[in-house]
């Protein structure tokens, strides 16, 4: 089975080391990455030193830093084409992959920013607004880069309304040490992936804060029915919320130290400006970016998520944190429902 990797990140990195080392892989992996240079330093010292260092590059894997129109050209006689792309760049590289025949799905999760007063859009709906004629899908669910990539055990979803791209992505990753569990409901599975970021922030905030578990447990629960609700206004199955890319993710990186999203809340609740949040990171903590694009898209369907919209007035310097959980707290009784 030939697989392309398009972006040598954390996240690519990680499923492309993976899936190499998978016990009897039939399988030709080839990770592309952008810059030559950095392409060079992977191919001579076997390692992704920026982004997993410590972790060798398997001796299978081939790294490519080819002229992306020129590896696009080829990817007809690839089983499977994988996008690692922040959310920023996947309009981008779907646009010159729509003609491709191969199978191809995203790792991304969250909103493109929108343009204006038109919202913005998960990665199924920009590769039906541009690429419509796409096998497409995506995969997703709770996943530390550093734990794949050094075999942890995990478990992740592939999503695609494509039987034959669902089948592509558990051929290629399925493994003693990565199990993929196949699901129909894009929908939900990307909204899991987008709304799970911004509650992370919130999460981390909380800890940051010192308010306790029950704090914490009180979070993560409502913020899932907030994940709910804004799933189902836009035709996603409930089920999907208490699976993998719903529950398991929101989980996962609300209480996860590797977790980007939840050290952004950490460094806020130490009193830390967002930039300074950010430039410590050092990597793209998709939360930030889309939990504007969320709260947008949860106003235009009329769906109420108030953790989601206190996370956007502390990040747009609105509200302090004591005074976001002050709201929060403050609002008025109502019952306990999705």
């Amino acid at each position: 089975m030939k697989i392309v990797v398009i972006g040598g990140g954390a996240w690519g990195t990680a499923l492309a080391v993976n899936t190499c080392r998978a016990p009897q892989a039939q399988r030709q992996v080839t990770l592309w990455l952008r810059d030559a240079q950095q392409a060079a330093d992977l191919e001579r010292s076997r390692e992704n030193r920026r982004y997993l260092p410590g972790i060798g590059l398997p001796s299978g894997l081939r790294v490519s830093a080819q002229v992306l129109p020129d590896l696009v050209s080829t990817c007809s006689e690839t089983d499977l084409v994988i996008v690692a792309s922040p959310m920023v760049g996947l309009r981008g590289l779907l646009q010159q992959l729509q003609h491709c025949k191969a199978s191809v799905a995203w790792l991304c999760k969250g909103f493109e920013a929108g343009l204006g007063d038109a919202p913005g859009l998960m990665g199924h709906e920009i590769q039906n607004q541009i690429a419509p004629n796409l096998r497409a899908g995506v995969l997703s669910g709770p996943s530390f880069a550093q734990e794949v990539a050094i075999g942890l055990p995990t478990a992740l979803v592939a999503a695609s309304r494509h039987a034959g791209v669902r089948d592509a992505l558990v051929a290629a990753f399925h493994n003693p040490t990565l199990r993929v569990y196949a699901n129909e409901d894009v929908v939900g599975v990307e909204v899991g992936g987008a709304v799970k970021n911004v509650l992370a922030i919130a999460t981390g905030l909380c800890d940051g804060l010192q308010l306790g578990l029950n704090a914490r447990a009180a979070l993560i629960t409502r913020g899932l029915a907030e994940m709910t609700r804004l799933g189902l206004a836009l035709g996603a199955t409930s089920d999907t919320f208490m699976g993998l890319s719903g529950l398991g993710d929101l989980v996962l990186t609300a209480t996860g130290d590797l977790s980007r999203n939840r050290r952004v809340g950490l460094a806020l609740a130490q009193g830390k400006t967002l930039q300074q949040s950010v430039d410590e990171l050092g990597h793209v903590a998709e939360g930030v970016y889309s939990a504007r694009t969320v709260v947008q898209r949860a106003r235009s369907l009329g769906v109420d998520m108030p953790i989601s919209n206190s996370v956007v007035d502390l990040l747009d310097g609105r509200l302090q944190p004591a005074q976001a959980v002050a709201a929060l707290m403050g609002r008025g009784p109502t019952a306990e429902s999705v």
